[in-house]
């Protein structure tokens, strides 16, 4: 697009050479007819002759002054080619040549953004794929070592045969999920992940999502509790990618948490409900609070990996919830619990 207007000012000022070269003849044949009207024939051969002659050293001087405007230019996008990273206010053509001048320096300091963005994605997209392999690549081996220890019949013993294919099928759950969040994070990228608002009633949302995770705390003897106000609370969101993140979140407090209990809170503000789930849990150190919503950035990568989880559910949630016009916040104390918190509007 800069590139575009840096050739329209270009041709801009080529049109208004062509204007002016146009007047210059208009008025040269104008005179001469002058001439030939008002003056003898004698005089009429002299004074055009010297005319032609003015015009013609006219035209000679006014090219060359073109020529060096338009080598400057030249000059200035072969030094661009070859150093791109200078400093565009070194580029000076002069005062004929300010707006071309001006869209150049625009046009260059766009370029040398859009280098870094591309580096950036570059180096992001080098990590992802890095990231995705070791993630696909773990369970699968971890299934083909189980399948082969069976099929080799390596082990007779039809209960620690089912422990084997338990753990598969879990690997292969797993990887269901992996594969689905990669599927997200590519549709937040490409810009095709799509929300459907509507109203709905964020207490009967959150108990069944209470009931739905009850179990796991349970399994860990942890109290899963749901603490409320107003019974018929309306919220304006999309219900099933809000599930998917406080499925999430619910899910991240108690694996996190090993005593105590998790809260989901909903609590009412003028415009917006705010949604929280609080955690008595290991809480989060003060410097990685920033990053826990990047891509598969885990804090404790030994736990994580012991306890399962992709490490995309933060940064999908995060995207879902900016898609709603807020954000999350994150408040966290280590050895003493997390509490993450969004806004919905009423």
């Amino acid at each position: 697009m800069k590139l575009l207007k840096v050739w329209d000012t270009g041709l801009k000022m080529w049109s208004k050479i062509k204007q002016f070269a146009l007047s210059i003849y208009v008025l040269f044949f104008i005179i001469v007819i002058i001439i030939s009207v008002f003056f003898p024939p004698s005089v009429n051969l002299y004074m055009t002759i010297t005319l032609l002659i003015s015009f013609v050293g006219f035209f000679i001087i006014f090219s060359y002054a073109r020529k060096k405007e338009i080598s400057k230019v030249v000059n200035t996008i072969k030094d661009i080619r070859s150093n791109p990273h200078s400093d565009p206010d070194d580029i000076v053509l002069g005062n004929d040549l300010k707006d071309l001048e001006s869209e150049i320096k625009i046009m260059y300091r766009k370029m040398n953004q859009d280098i870094e963005y591309l580096k950036r994605l570059e180096r992001i997209r080098t990590e992802f794929l890095a990231n995705v392999s070791h993630e696909l690549r773990t369970p699968i081996f971890t299934i083909q070592g189980f399948l082969e220890t069976l099929l080799d019949g390596a082990i007779d013993n039809s209960e620690v045969n089912i422990k084997f294919l338990r753990k598969a099928l879990q690997h292969t759950i797993d990887l269901g999920v992996l594969v689905n969040d990669l599927i997200d994070i590519s549709m937040i990228e490409s810009g095709e992940m799509r929300l459907s608002f509507r109203y709905f009633n964020i207490n009967n949302f959150i108990t069944e999502i209470v009931n739905e995770m009850t179990p796991l705390a349970k399994e860990k003897n942890l109290d899963l509790v749901f603490i409320h106000g107003r019974e018929k609370l309306q919220l304006l969101g999309d219900k099933t990618r809000l599930k998917q993140v406080m499925t999430n979140l619910v899910t991240n407090a108690i694996r996190y948490t090993d005593s105590g209990r998790v809260e989901i809170i909903v609590s009412e503000e003028t415009e917006y409900a705010v949604i929280t789930v609080k955690d008595t849990g290991i809480g989060i150190p003060d410097a990685e609070q920033k990053r826990i919503f990047e891509r598969f950035y885990r804090i404790d990568k030994a736990r994580s990996r012991a306890i399962g989880g992709t490490g995309l559910g933060l940064a999908i949630a995060k995207h879902i919830i900016e898609a709603h016009g807020t954000k999350i916040e994150v408040r966290s104390r280590l050895n003493e619990g997390s509490e993450f918190n969004f806004r919905l509007k009423k």
